[in-house]
């Protein structure tokens, strides 16, 4: 487990309010002047109630969708009315919903129906958690029910009312708390964390595009590494690969910790970029199965990276990933435990085989996986720098180490003659010479010798 002094609680106190945006004030405004009542609501209060940028905003109104569509006119999409939501205004927009109760959630993440409602109070009972259950109106007035500014200051994530009915109406409530602790460092209330591992399996019920995002934002938190320490009979629901590694024990002096605290460590040793994350949380599932015990009583895991890269692969088109990002987290998944030689000639060979970006992401990758092995090894840091350093003389030098940079292009080998897949495997082998140092990247001497080799 991460020690004590390494784990972070929350906020000690509320911080000032940060201010309601005027584009939502004026949204407020028209509202409140036609009659009816108008509240920011849900992420946006406690965001700002926190001293943080909310990244948006929601309004809930005692209006009726009908209304707010005929009060903003060419103003107003309606992007939702069945569940009584209006976006108003042009760019990024603002929800502005009406006040509803919700019917019976059957498939466990919609309800089936909604009913509207004159009640605030109502509405911001059928939210998820306490902090996200708070109502602010443009005179700064809180309306807070539940609590929810109580356990805002204490760093709590408490469900609104009964937790085990807040999960079983939409269990990717579940993903959202880890999620949300994740991102502001926030400990889980028992009642609500003893509830969400009893209803961890209805995530099999929800949509893996879903359930991407939220792990997504959950790695990409500050306090990942809490989360995923805490939490991984949850996780196992829809990443049963990780299973094995809980507790496996690595019988290796380079590695004080099992093989899932290596990768809960690992990902929070690199930038807080998904791909990096994803890489590191998936780079060493494959030890488990490949362990073996040497004479010497130190455990191995010869060519675990093949099997990391097999459970990855699996893993990423369960979630539906991207194809660029599944991509380029195969790759570093599978190059993650490789020796990079400390020359000229090594940088300019990987830059050919992986382009610039990629590399960097490795490098970051290596970096990570070396912080998070015992201390007494990551001496290797050094050599990571000295490779980057090299990286930057060779990016700085202008080295030719892509075919775009050579000197040579396609048009001038079909002038000597060449022919369909022949011009492309000349430039390809003219790329090897000069990244090899065997040829310069001169045009003359290129094009001299493919004369030569094409005989």
């Amino acid at each position: 487990m991460l020690r004590e002094t390494e784990i972070h609680h929350g906020y000690s106190e509320v911080k000032p309010v940060v201010g309601i945006p005027d584009s939502v004030k004026d949204i407020m405004v028209r509202l409140e002047a036609a009659g009816w009542e108008a509240w920011c609501v849900g992420g946006g209060v406690r965001d700002m109630l926190l001293g943080r940028d909310p990244g948006d905003w929601d309004v809930t109104t005692s209006a009726r969708p009908e209304d707010v569509v005929a009060l903003f006119g060419k103003d107003a999409l309606p992007t939702g009315l069945k569940h009584g939501t209006v976006t108003v205004g042009g760019g990024r927009g603002v929800e502005v919903t009406t006040f509803r109760r919700d019917g019976e959630y059957l498939d466990n993440r919609h309800p089936d129906h909604v009913e509207f409602t004159s009640s605030l109070e109502e509405d911001l009972s059928r939210r998820d958690y306490t902090v996200n259950a708070m109502a602010m109106d443009l005179r700064g007035e809180l309306r807070d029910p539940f609590g929810g500014r109580t356990d805002l200051a204490a760093g709590v994530l408490r469900a609104v009312g009964n937790p085990e009915a807040r999960f079983r109406e939409d269990a990717l409530r579940i993903m959202r708390g880890l999620r949300f602790a994740a991102k502001l460092g926030f400990s889980i209330e028992a009642e609500t964390a003893a509830a969400m591992d009893r209803c961890r399996n209805l995530l099999e019920n929800i949509a893996p595009e879903r359930i991407y995002v939220e792990m997504t934002g959950l790695l990409c938190g500050p306090w990942a590494a809490e989360v995923l320490l805490e939490y991984p009979r949850i996780l196992a629901v829809f990443l049963p690969e990780i299973v094995p590694c809980v507790g496996f024990d690595q019988r290796s002096p380079y590695h004080c910790y099992d093989v899932w605290e290596h990768t809960v460590r690992s990902v929070s040793a690199v930038p807080p970029r998904p791909v990096l994350r994803w890489a590191m949380l998936l780079h060493d599932l494959g030890k488990p199965e490949t362990f073996s015990l040497g004479e010497d009583g130190r455990g191995h895991f010869y060519g675990h990276w093949r099997e990391s890269v097999k459970k990855a692969e699996a893993v990423m088109d369960r979630l539906r990933f991207d194809n660029h990002s599944k991509k380029v987290i195969l790759t570093l998944v599978e190059r993650h435990d490789c020796e990079l030689p400390l020359s000229e000639r090594s940088v300019r060979r990987n830059l050919a085989r992986y382009g610039e970006e990629t590399l960097r992401l490795l490098l970051a990758v290596k970096r990570g996986d070396n912080l998070a092995q015992a201390p007494a090894y990551r001496d290797r840091q050094k050599l990571i720098d000295q490779w980057e350093d090299l990286l930057n003389l060779v990016i700085a030098q202008g080295s030719c180490f892509s075919l775009g940079q050579l000197a040579v292009r396609g048009g001038d080998l079909t002038a000597l003659g060449f022919r369909g897949p022949a011009v492309g495997n000349m430039l390809r082998e003219l790329l090897e010479q000069v990244i090899e140092e065997k040829l310069p990247n001169d045009r003359e001497i290129l094009l001299t010798y493919a004369k030569e080799k094409q005989g």
